[in-house]
């Protein structure tokens, strides 16, 4: 180039690159557009802090680092960052193809990684609510979807564990209730063994869905050994007699909300994060929790910890009569 180009000129020879030569939707200029006057206002910010001009070809990588931290600050979120740095390394790409930059700043730079979102759980009053609903089904539906929910919300089991468990143990047999015991013996994620204690209500539940599944009750069947453990001995059937589906658990859950009255929809992992925070909530005990959940890594159950805070926080705000205070003056 013979001549030195603005910084204006050279985002306009840019787009015009997007738009004409990679024919990029009209939205998707206008958004490149936006980012980039972005960058030129972080420069020319940085320029007036320091005194001196700051043009967009002699922004470098630590430039950038500090605008991203500047955005994420202000609330931006990750998935935006990420976005806005799409923008501008595809620019200084540009830049370097045409020599005016020896390095493009923005390649080795990453957006801030979103927080996790908090698992949904339920609040013990509405839990117990849920558990305690009777729905209008058939004894036979009602029986089964009641057995269900209590293991998912009493025991914690994922939903690939509950659809597993079959009627009694036997070597093909990926899990199993022992009533006299009250564990249900689960296969869980990386295959897994673990047991988990069931309550007397779920018991119950379970002695009721037995009468009513067929003859193959948990009180009379005697262990299957070999082949003859099949998709027959499943402790959960739909009415064709084959083994119900992780899918139709969704399903049956979803219903059962909507006649609960429920707020939200509830699905199965819903349950096992209400059964994790509720006893969390009650025992404290963190190491007994990520036990029962078959979690392999503590960090992985520590989350239910900000669902106990959450739970805290709401609680004092509700009560606390300095909770809702203003201020005086």
């Amino acid at each position: 180039m013979s001549f030195i180009a603005t910084d204006g000129e050279l985002i306009e020879r840019y787009l015009e690159h997007v738009r004409v030569e990679k024919r990029l939707a009209h939205r998707t200029v206008e958004l490149y557009a936006l980012d980039l006057n972005k960058l030129q206002n972080f420069a020319s910010a940085s320029s007036a802090a320091s005194g001196r001009g700051l043009a967009l070809v002699d922004v470098k990588n630590n430039h950038i680092r500090r605008w991203v931290a500047s955005m994420h600050s202000g609330g931006r979120s990750g998935r935006g960052i990420a976005l806005i740095l799409s923008g501008w390394r595809g620019f200084y790409a540009w830049l370097g193809r045409q020599g005016l930059v020896p390095s493009n700043p923005v390649q080795d730079v990453r957006s801030p990684k979103a927080p996790k979102p908090l698992p949904k759980a339920l609040g013990v009053d509405d839990a117990v609510h849920f558990a305690d609903f009777r729905s209008e089904d058939s004894a036979w539906f009602e029986a089964r979807d009641a057995a269900m929910v209590e293991l998912l919300y009493g025991s914690g089991l994922r939903v690939g564990e509950l659809v597993g468990l079959d009627v009694v143990a036997s070597a093909q047999a990926k899990g199993w209730i022992d009533m006299q015991s009250a564990q249900a013996h689960v296969l869980g994620k990386g295959s897994k063994r673990r047991s988990v204690p069931v309550g007397s209500t779920a018991i119950k539940a379970l002695e009721r869905w037995m009468e009513l599944r067929g003859p193959s009750g948990l009180a009379t069947a005697a262990p299957v050994q070999g082949n003859e453990a099949n998709a027959s001995a499943a402790l959960f059937q739909g009415r064709g007699g084959t083994r119900l589906s992780a899918q139709s658990v969704w399903q049956r859950l979803q219903r059962r909300s909507l006649q609960a009255g429920m707020a939200t929809p509830v699905h199965p992992h819903m349950l096992r994060h209400s059964f994790a925070s509720h006893v969390l909530q009650s025992s404290s005990d963190l190491r007994g929790v990520q036990e029962l959940l078959g979690h392999a890594n503590i960090s992985t159950t520590q989350v239910y910890t900000r669902l106990d805070f959450q739970h805290l926080a709401k609680a004092y705000d509700a009560a606390h009569p300095r909770a809702k205070a203003k201020p005086k003056g």
